[in-house]
C-alpha cells in the first residue's frame, strides 16, 4: 500500500473536511486502493413523481417545483410523499429537526455542495474581567451518562459536563468544554446551563463563533407525521454533508422512539428472532455523503438492508456509526475516523458499532484510522454471521472488536499499530484467514460472564453461553512487530476460574500462520510469541516464546505455521510507505482459505496460496 494524497474538495462553509487521505492503496493489493470516502461528482436530476427544488434562501411559500423558485428544505420535507426527490442547491443550511416518514431521494443540484449545519452564529458578546466572554444562548443541550456509565470507576477520569451535547467551534476549530469559568483557555468554552450563557476565554471579535442548535439533521420516524403514515420505506440521500450536530446528525427509527436520555440500543429487548425486527424502516442508503463534528453519534440506524457507501464519517463522539437490530447492512469504501473527540473513558466508543442481534452486516473495503481511544469496528450482543473483508485498520484500541455473538469471517485486512488488532470475547465460530498484523496482536478471550448479575442485564443471552465459546478458526494470518513491540503476537486466553469447566481450547483450527519478529541485539529476555490457555499452570494461562513452545502447549495446533526472525522491513516490500505486499513469498497453507472465503476475497486458488492479507500472482 501507498500513501497518496489526495486533496478533498468537499468544503463546509469553507473550511476544508479533510486535506488529505492520509492512507490508500495501489493496484492489485487488498484493500482495493480506493477510491475512498466522497467523491465530487455531477448529479442528473431524478426521475420522481415530483421533484423538489430547495435552496438556503427558498421561499416557504414557493411550490418548489421550478428550479428558479425554489422552496426551503424544511417545507419540502413537509410535502413530499413515497418516490418524491428533493434537490438541494449548494451552500451552508442551518437547519435541524427535519422529520420524514416517506421513502424519498434527497441529493444536490449538478455539481453543487450542500451542507446543513446544525449550529448558529453567536454575535452578541458580553465581555467580563480576566479576558472571559459570555453570549445568551437558548438553545442548549444538556445531558449525563446514560445510567451504566460508572461513575465511581471513571468519574476521576471523565469530568459529567463532557456528557452535554452542546459543540462550540471558533473559526471552525471545535471547542472543549471546562467545568467553569476559571478553566477557560482560548481552547475551550464553559456553559452556564441554570443562567443560559456560553462562555469563551478568548475575544470573538473578528472570529466565527458557532454553537449547536439543533440535536439532529434528518429523523427518519417511523410515527405519522406530516399528515401521513409511515410507508416503511429509508430515504435515499446522495452528495450532502451533515456536521456540527448536538447528539446525532441522522436517526433512522425502528418501532421505538429515543430520546438523548433513553439507552438507543434497546430494540429489541432480549433474544429475539430477526423477523420481529428492523423491518419497521428498510433499505436506507447513504452515498458519498460525509457527516462530521456531532457531538455523540453521525447517526443511528435501525432497518434491514442498509447500505453507507463511498462516504466520510469523522470526528465523532461516543460512536461513529452506530447499526441497532439490523440485519443484510453494507458499509463500504467508507473513510471512518477519529471517534471519541472528547476522550470520554468508560463509555466503551467505537467508530462503527454493530448492535443488539444485527444479522449478516457486511464491512468490506473500507479505511477506518485514527481511533487510538476507541475501537474500529465493533459487533456486540447477539450479531450473527459478520463478514468483515479487505478493511484497512490504522490506530485502533480494538481494530476489529466481536463479542458475545456468534460467527464471523474476517479476511483480507490489514491491521496497524492496535491494542488488538482482532479481539475475540465471549463468542463463538470466528472465522480469521489470511490477514495481516503489524504491531497489532490477535486476541481471543472467554471467561465468566453470563445474563446472570450481568451489568447490562440480558445482553449475555443473546450469545453463546459460557460453554460453548470456541470453534473459532485461525489460518494463513501474518503477524508481524516492529523492534520497540514487547507484547505477545497471539493470545488465546481464560481466567483460571474456568480452567477445569473449560478445558478445551477456544481454537478448532490454528495453523499456517506466519509470526516474523527479530530478536534484539544485546537482549536476552526474548519477547513472547503467544499466549495459551487453557494451560496446565495457576493462571491457567501460559507464555511461548516460540513457535516450538507454542507447539508444546497447544498440541496439535500450527504444524504448518512459522517463525521469522526478521524485522518489518525484511518481510514487507515498503514499511515506512504503507506497502504491506510481501518482499519474498511466502506460501500459505495449502487449501488452507475455504472457497467462500475466496469468494468473499475475490481470489483464485492460485492467488490464495499465501499468507496475510496480500495474494500471489496477480
Amino acid at each position: 500500500m501507498r500513501p497518496v494524497h489526495r486533496t478533498a474538495r468537499r468544503t463546509h462553509g469553507g473550511l476544508f473536511l479533510s486535506s488529505f487521505l492520509l492512507l490508500a492503496v495501489l493496484g492489485y493489493a487488498q484493500p482495493s486502493g480506493g477510491p475512498y470516502g466522497p467523491i465530487d461528482q455531477r448529479y442528473e436530476i431524478p426521475k420522481a413523481a415530483h421533484v423538489f427544488y430547495v435552496a438556503p434562501n427558498g421561499v416557504a411559500e414557493s411550490p418548489g417545483t421550478d428550479l428558479a423558485q425554489p422552496t426551503t428544505l424544511e417545507s419540502a420535507m413537509e410535502r413530499v410523499v413515497t418516490g418524491d426527490a428533493v434537490v438541494l442547491r449548494g451552500g451552508v443550511y442551518r437547519t435541524g429537526g427535519l422529520v420524514l416518514n416517506q421513502g424519498i431521494t434527497m441529493q444536490p443540484y449538478g455539481d453543487e455542495r450542500p451542507v446543513l449545519k446544525g449550529t448558529q452564529v453567536a454575535v452578541k458578546w458580553e465581555a467580563l474581567r480576566d479576558n472571559v466572554w459570555r453570549t445568551p444562548w437558548k438553545r442548549l443541550f444538556p445531558a449525563a451518562p446514560l445510567g451504566w456509565w460508572q461513575r465511581g470507576r471513571e468519574g476521576m477520569r471523565t469530568p459529567l459536563h463532557r456528557f452535554n451535547n452542546d459543540m462550540v467551534f471558533l473559526d471552525g476549530e471545535l471547542l472543549q468544554s471546562a467545568g467553569w469559568e476559571g478553566e477557560l483557555t482560548p481552547k475551550s468554552y464553559f456553559i452556564d446551563y441554570q443562567g443560559g450563557y456560553v462562555y469563551l476565554g478568548v475575544n470573538p471579535a473578528n472570529h466565527l463563533v458557532e454553537i449547536t442548535a439543533f440535536d439532529s439533521a434528518l429523523v427518519r420516524t417511523s410515527s405519522a407525521v406530516h399528515g401521513k403514515s409511515s410507508d416503511h420505506k429509508g430515504p435515499v440521500i446522495r452528495g450532502i454533508a451533515f456536521t456540527q450536530y448536538a447528539y446525532r446528525a441522522l436517526e433512522v427509527e425502528g418501532k421505538k422512539h429515543f430520546t438523548a436520555a433513553d439507552e438507543p440500543t434497546d430494540e429489541p429487548v432480549g433474544p429475539s428472532d430477526p423477523s420481529t425486527y428492523g423491518k419497521e424502516v428498510t433499505g436506507t442508503v447513504l452515498e458519498n455523503v460525509s457527516i462530521t463534528y456531532c457531538s455523540r453519534v453521525a447517526g443511528y440506524f435501525r432497518g434491514d438492508g442498509l447500505v453507507i457507501r463511498q462516504s466520510l464519517i469523522s470526528d465523532t463522539s461516543t460512536e461513529g456509526l452506530y447499526v441497532i437490530g439490523s440485519s443484510d447492512v453494507l458499509l463500504e469504501r467508507n473513510i471512518i475516523r477519529r471517534n471519541n473527540i472528547e476522550q470520554l473513558t468508560g463509555y466503551y466508543p467505537a467508530a462503527v458499532k454493530i448492535f443488539n442481534q444485527s444479522h449478516r452486516v457486511t464491512v468490506r473495503d473500507n479505511l477506518i484510522l485514527d481511533n487510538p481511544n476507541s475501537s474500529g469496528v465493533w459487533y456486540d450482543v447477539g450479531n450473527r454471521d459478520a463478514v468483515f473483508v479487505n478493511n484497512w485498520v490504522d490506530r485502533a484500541v480494538n481494530g476489529f472488536f466481536f463479542e458475545i455473538s456468534r460467527g464471523a469471517t474476517v479476511a483480507g485486512n490489514v491491521f496497524l499499530n492496535c491494542d488488538r488488532g482482532v479481539y475475540i470475547l465471549n463468542s463463538a465460530g470466528a472465522r480469521i484467514y489470511n490477514n495481516t498484523f503489524l504491531d497489532a496482536p490477535a486476541s481471543f478471550e472467554r471467561n465468566q460472564r453470563s445474563a446472570t448479575g450481568d451489568h447490562f442485564g440480558w445482553h449475555p443471552a443473546t450469545g453463546p453461553g459460557v460453554d460453548q465459546r470456541e470453534g473459532h478458526v485461525f489460518v494463513n494470518n501474518l503477524l508481524a512487530a516492529s523492534e520497540a513491540s514487547r507484547r505477545p503476537l497471539l493470545r488465546f486466553e481464560q481466567p483460571a476460574a474456568l480452567c477445569a469447566q473449560l478445558p478445551r481450547p477456544q481454537a478448532q483450527v490454528l495453523d499456517g500462520n506466519v509470526y516474523a519478529r527479530a530478536a534484539l541485539p544485546g537482549v536476552e529476555t526474548k519477547a513472547p510469541l503467544a499466549t495459551w490457555g487453557p494451560a496446565a499452570t495457576e493462571s491457567c494461562v501460559a507464555t511461548a516464546v516460540s513457535l516450538e513452545e507454542l507447539r508444546g502447549l497447544a498440541s496439535g495446533f500450527e504444524a504448518g505455521g512459522r517463525q521469522l526472525d526478521r524485522t518489518p522491513r525484511s518481510v514487507f516490500q515498503g514499511v515506512d510507505v504503507g506497502r504491506y505486499e510481501l518482499l519474498q513469498p511466502l506460501p500459505g497453507l495449502a487449501g488452507g482459505l475455504p472457497a467462500d472465503v475466496r469468494k468473499l476475497l475475490g481470489w483464485s486458488e492460485q492467488e490464495a496460496r499465501t499468507t496475510g492479507a496480500y495474494p500471489v500472482g496477480r
